[in-house]
């Protein structure tokens, strides 16, 4: 096993001291530090280094959070598929804004309090003992209510995600196999987050529910891009005589012009769909190319069009 330190970092980083510089001087300026993938097991002091601002520190042999105290610069910390149990020594890094612990052994998401600039947390994948799930200490989230946006708690076991309500500034949650069943719960954590835009839940058997989607983006104020949900516009071509369905993403359905805004770019968009009418076929079909809408699908299963959102399999 590899224990990182200053001479480690000295040897296998292309410090290029300038004239009368030493290597200690070189040390303090440097900003990027990657010994990803390297049989690191151990963190030694690097003290030195105060101006560290990114640590890549994947797929080694980590064990435990050490001597990172000193990096109160630090933005960015890679610590995915280690051997962490515990998150611990972490709160003195003030500035930090995105944390990868993903494929780790930890079952409690604790020791983060203080952490108030903290963005991104990803924690996916967490190797725990049959049965077990993964936890959320209240102090902890507490903690990062105001600055979390993007949240990974991927394939941790979780049945029940109520308690992250108190994330008000949550945007993203990414929330893949799971063991989440009832909508209900989920209906009560919309309720709450009113700034999530986007919610990945494949995986979960809450998913195999009828028409929950449709629950879901009907109970949010703000779920704009639910994953694999696409928008069914129905667009008639009047020289064949049948309404034809064109999938519409959400960039596609509001084509964006320069900076314009949401509701400019729904007037063009409506303006498209009624020059259409006018249009023959080939004509219609060229000006959904030329705007970036494309038609990947037809259907002609009356069924089929009932549904207002369907899934993207």
């Amino acid at each position: 096993m590899v224990r990182l330190t200053l001479d480690l970092i000295a040897r296998n980083s292309n410090l290029k001291p300038r004239r009368k510089e030493t290597i200690s001087q070189c040390l303090k300026k440097i900003t990027h530090i990657n010994f990803s993938d390297k049989n690191i097991d151990a963190i030694e002091d690097l003290s030195l280094c105060k101006n560290l601002s990114v640590l890549y520190l994947y797929d080694n042999c980590i064990s435990q959070i050490t001597n990172l105290n000193y990096a109160t610069n630090l933005t960015h910390l890679y610590l995915q598929n280690n051997c962490i149990s515990c998150i611990d020594n972490l709160r003195s890094l003030k500035k930090l804004e995105k944390l990868y612990l993903g494929g780790n052994y930890i079952a409690v998401i604790e020791g983060l309090e203080g952490l108030g600039e903290l963005r991104e947390l990803h924690v996916e994948n967490q190797r725990l003992p049959l049965g077990e799930k993964l936890l959320f200490d209240p102090r902890t989230l507490h903690s990062l209510a105001k600055s979390l946006s993007i949240l990974n708690i991927s394939n941790n076991n979780i049945d029940d995600i109520r308690d992250l309500e108190i994330l008000e500034n949550l945007n993203q949650l990414i929330a893949i196999d799971n063991q989440l069943l009832h909508v209900k719960d989920l209906e009560f954590l919309l309720n709450k987050l009113m700034k999530l835009w986007k919610i990945d839940l494949h995986g979960n058997p809450v998913c195999l529910k009828p028409k929950y989607r449709d629950r879901l983006i009907l109970v949010s104020k703000s779920l704009g891009n639910f994953k694999t949900m696409h928008h069914i516009v129905p667009v008639y071509y009047p020289q064949v005589g049948k309404p034809k369905l064109v999938f519409f993403s959400e960039i596609q359905r509001y084509p964006v012009n320069g900076n314009a805004s949401p509701e400019s770019s729904r007037e063009d968009y409506t303006k498209i769909i009624e020059e259409m009418g006018n249009l023959s076929l080939k004509q219609s079909e060229s000006l959904l190319t030329k705007n970036g809408v494309h038609e990947p699908h037809l259907f002609h299963n009356p069924k089929e069009k009932e549904n207002l959102f369907v899934e993207n399999e």
